[in-house]
């Protein structure tokens, strides 16, 4: 894996992997670092940048500028370069083929352990999720999904014609608990739309996707079409407000997606936070039974899987008492109590001091 910069084994306090921006087609260095802890014994393990920091405003110079540099017409549209959309289709296809090593899937499997830790099942399963949406966009896929219409008009020569049209400079904010996933599925999307996306993902796990756009240049993206920040939030909201992106997705907590749909005048798309609930009803199954077992097994699944960071995750449940006399509590809590850190079926917890650098 000649595109490969990190090596998930390799990280360490005396040997810490350093993230680097990209904009405007070049890989940047930061004139400052957060220095993060390892989240499995919190030895200091990545260095990220801690992009203009300290009111260093001028190194938000370049995104702003790579921002304001598209128009809205985007990269390329039905009309304009539409060679783009074969291609993408090209670029996915070499990628879908990367990804179908199994050494390249085990890579980014481990990668993301290293950052957010969960069972090497859940993080296998994020990346697999992720080359199979890709699949789906190999070849002459991406320019179906700019198809429009016509219809006829009032007289001879007169017809309506409807494009599906890029909005051009976007921002992509996403979060820490699917690294790959998340970010990959939208930031590939907007690319397939002609959209340039600038992405920001959490800090303190940005380096997985820096990894997947390093593996996108190598299979021939153009390193001009994305840029990638790290660092904190708050120079991807500096970046935003001086550069008004026609259109932002964020995926993350309601307070940040109430500011950002205030701040933008709702120019925005959210997936925020949920308050997910599991209702069992009266019919509860015999305590033996293979039904009664599955329940079991798909309650704990929601609840701790990923150590309850997905986006769906069971946040209550609620049980008819009938579960209760069947045992369904104790069936659980035992469940639970076979879960632990060394597989990381469930993961390490922090302080704030820690985390929330």
């Amino acid at each position: 894996m000649a595109w490969s910069k990190f090596d998930p084994s390799g990280m360490s306090g005396t040997s810490p992997a350093v993230c680097t921006n990209l904009v405007g087609g070049e890989w940047k260095d930061s004139a400052s670092y957060l220095t993060l802890p390892d989240p499995m014994n919190g030895e200091p393990f990545l260095r990220c940048p801690d992009t203009g920091a300290g009111g260093a405003t001028g190194e938000l110079d370049p995104f702003v500028a790579s921002l304001m540099s598209v128009p809205k017409s985007g990269l390329h549209n039905p009309i304009k370069n539409p060679e783009r959309y074969v291609e993408l289709g090209e670029v996915t296809t070499r990628v879908v083929h990367e990804m179908r090593d199994d050494a390249v899937m085990d890579h980014f499997a481990k990668l993301i352990q290293r950052v957010a830790p969960k069972s090497y099942v859940q993080a296998r399963g994020e990346v697999n999720v992720t080359r199979i949406f890709l699949e789906n966009f190999c070849g002459d896929q991406p320019r179906w999904l700019a198809r429009g219409f016509t219809n006829p008009g009032d007289h001879p020569g007169q017809q309506s014609t409807g494009y599906r049209w890029p909005y051009g400079p976007v921002a992509l904010i996403a979060p820490f608990n699917f690294p790959l996933e998340i970010p990959v599925l939208q930031l590939m999307g907007a690319l397939y739309m002609g959209n340039k996306p600038l992405v920001h993902v959490d800090h303190r796990v940005s380096l997985v996707v820096e990894e997947f756009v390093r593996l996108l240049h190598e299979c021939g993206l153009r390193k001009t079409d994305l840029d990638l920040l790290h660092g904190r939030g708050g120079a991807m909201g500096e970046i935003m407000h001086r550069a008004q992106p026609r259109s932002t997705l964020f995926t993350g907590s309601r307070r940040v997606a109430e500011r950002l749909a205030r701040e933008h005048n709702g120019k925005v798309f959210l997936e925020d936070a949920g308050f997910d609930w599991k209702i069992l009803g009266p019919d509860a199954p015999d305590a033996s039974s293979e039904d009664f077992g599955h329940v079991v097994w798909q309650c704990d699944q929601d609840a701790y899987a990923a150590t309850g960071q997905k986006c769906s995750a069971q946040s209550i449940l609620f049980i008819h008492e009938n579960w209760s006399a069947k045992g369904l509590e104790e069936a659980l809590r035992a469940r639970a109590e076979k879960r632990n850190l060394a597989d990381l079926t469930v993961a390490p917890v922090g302080d704030v001091d820690d985390l929330m650098i």
